[in-house]
């Protein structure tokens, strides 16, 4: 089977500003892959080409069975399909329920069914620990409550990948841990999980592959050269 992420000397560029050189990569089924690098090294920017916000530019990118070196506009929504993205920031509407925001999302992927779109809500949230907690509005929940109605949103469509970028960067390491052991079970579900980071803590804690940021570069690192890591290097 195919890795359903794969570069191959890939620049990425933020309008005129290469960001990124001669990327290559590949992310198999059911992986959970740390991006790490300091703030601004690029990890975004990385991820934003995965569900095509940046373009590609030289060399081969594929992500789950597209070419984003070959794809058209009007392919951009089908591929978004097969991904789940979760943001640091939790980007909820403030304005409805948990249940309304998943609700949202259905409706602009092409949902009608009420009655399929209630009861993949629920499926949803019982998958994140937040069965009992679809009525209630966006501020009445925990930062870790939110993020996971941010995760429950990215499952939705049943991806085939999960890109998150600091997605607990504004949690407290125990709130952390628990979005971490949720995102590692969603990865053994079959799922890949990309997860961009500069919390040292969370690979010692929670060992995986590593793509390093640094220089321009990504660089596959040995989970190795974490372990002597800082105990408190959170920006490194």
């Amino acid at each position: 089977m195919p890795p359903l992420i794969h570069f191959e000397n890939v620049d990425i560029f933020q309008r005129d500003l290469l960001v990124l050189k001669e990327v290559s990569l590949s992310v198999s089924n059911g992986e959970f892959v740390y991006l790490i690098g300091k703030t601004g090294s690029g990890k975004s920017s990385l991820l934003k080409t995965m569900y095509a916000e940046l373009p590609v530019q030289g060399g081969l990118a594929f992500v789950a069975g597209y070419s984003l070196v070959e794809l058209k506009r009007s392919e951009v929504p089908h591929l978004r399909r097969k991904l789940g993205i979760v943001f640091q920031d939790f980007q909820l509407l403030n304005d409805r329920s948990v249940t309304d925001n998943l609700l949202f999302v259905m409706k602009a992927t092409g949902w009608s069914d009420k009655k399929l779109m209630n009861e993949r809500a629920e499926e949803v949230l019982q998958s994140v620990g937040l069965s009992t907690k679809g009525y209630k509005m966006p501020h009445q929940l925990s930062g870790g409550e939110q993020q996971r109605v941010s995760i429950a949103r990215a499952l939705i469509n049943n991806p085939e990948i999960i890109l998150a970028d600091e997605p607990t960067g504004n949690l407290d390491p125990e709130t952390s841990a628990g979005i971490m052991v949720l995102l590692r079970d969603i990865s053994l579900t079959g799922r890949s999980v990309l997860m961009a980071t500069h919390n040292y803590n969370l690979i010692k804690r929670f060992p995986s592959r590593v793509f390093r940021i640094e220089n321009g570069l990504v660089i596959d690192d040995p989970i190795e050269s974490y372990e002597g890591s800082p105990e408190n290097d959170h920006d490194s």
